[in-house]
């Protein structure tokens, strides 16, 4: 498979890494300094295209590869609330799509977990729940897109949490979100809940990148010639 780079630092390398030891070929590597080569003559030699920029970048890289007819798996954050007019231009040029906050395998089993912990605590009032994030200090979006997946969970299954919130809760609707930036942790997510009692915690701890850029990969083999909108959940069969 001929895969495109979109965002080729030190997650691209890694992807990269991943992809050639999977026998994939990097057909083309972009990053700001060659971005005049994201286009659709050389697109055309990929099958599918892996984009890991940034807040400000991923939703028009996103879709410029889209426009050009090529598979997108993306694991930038900080761009969602894009997320709508994304999706409906997928579907508008039959495109292919496939988004995760986390690729790691552990994380989206972490997921699973996470939902399942907050249907047990919802008839638990006496327990108040939170949420810390540890990154290093180059993760530009804070908090992290796996820690708001999480507290998007939690919301959805607890029940009496309405909103989540950085750092300092005003109301006690309100599910605090933690985030540290400490090098060289490549992701750290707690989720905990807390009673005078006793305390329950799961933690999912990334000891490097290696999670991340080989689900990354697996995504792609996924997506490659297939049609509409995907996730890891699709990719992993849960």
């Amino acid at each position: 498979m001929n895969i495109a780079l979109i965002g080729y630092g030190k997650m691209g390398k890694a992807i990269e890494d991943i992809a050639l030891q999977r026998g994939h070929i990097i057909a083309l590597a972009i990053d700001l300094h060659n971005a005049d080569k994201f286009n659709p003559e050389n697109l055309a030699a990929a099958d599918v295209a892996i984009e890991f920029t940034g807040p400000d970048s991923a939703f028009a890289n996103i879709k410029k590869a889209l426009q050009f007819g090529v598979p997108v798996v993306s694991g930038s954050t900080g761009w969602l609330d894009h997320w709508d007019e994304l999706i409906a231009y997928c579907e508008k040029v039959n495109g292919a799509f496939l988004y995760a906050s986390n690729f790691s395998i552990g994380v989206n089993l972490f997921f699973e977990i996470n939902k399942r912990l907050a249907e047990l605590m919802a008839a638990q009032p006496a327990y108040e729940v939170t949420i810390e994030e540890t990154h290093h200090t180059q993760k530009r979006d804070a908090p992290s897109g796996t820690a708001v997946s999480l507290a998007t969970q939690v919301i959805e299954k607890l029940g009496r949490k309405k909103r989540w919130v950085s750092d300092w809760a005003g109301s006690p609707d309100d599910l605090v979100v933690t985030s540290k930036r400490i090098d060289p942790a490549p992701g750290i997510h707690t989720v905990t809940y807390s009673s005078a009692i006793d305390d329950i915690e799961i933690t999912h701890t990334a000891h490097n990148r290696t999670g991340f850029a080989t689900g990354a990969v697996l995504a792609a083999e996924f997506l490659k010639d297939k049609k509409g909108i995907f996730g890891m959940k699709d990719v992993l069969g849960l």
